[in-house]
């Protein structure tokens, strides 16, 4: 059971170590984020203005 254990241990690490995050990923991630950042701030403005819109539209 030990040495089953043992060998279950180096295949995970091993699989763990293969599996890093490279330079090139990092900035494919960072150019894909870069336009949400940007937008984010006009859509959440866009988005309260159509919130209190409809707000006041059912009031009266």
């Amino acid at each position: 059971m030990i040495e089953w254990w043992q060998s279950k241990k180096r295949k995970t690490r091993k699989s763990k170590e293969h599996n890093k995050y490279s330079l090139l990923e990092l900035l494919l991630d960072v150019l894909c984020w870069i336009p949400e950042l940007i937008l984010l701030p006009f859509r959440l403005i866009f988005w309260l203005f159509r919130g209190v819109g409809r707000l006041i539209a059912d009031l009266s």
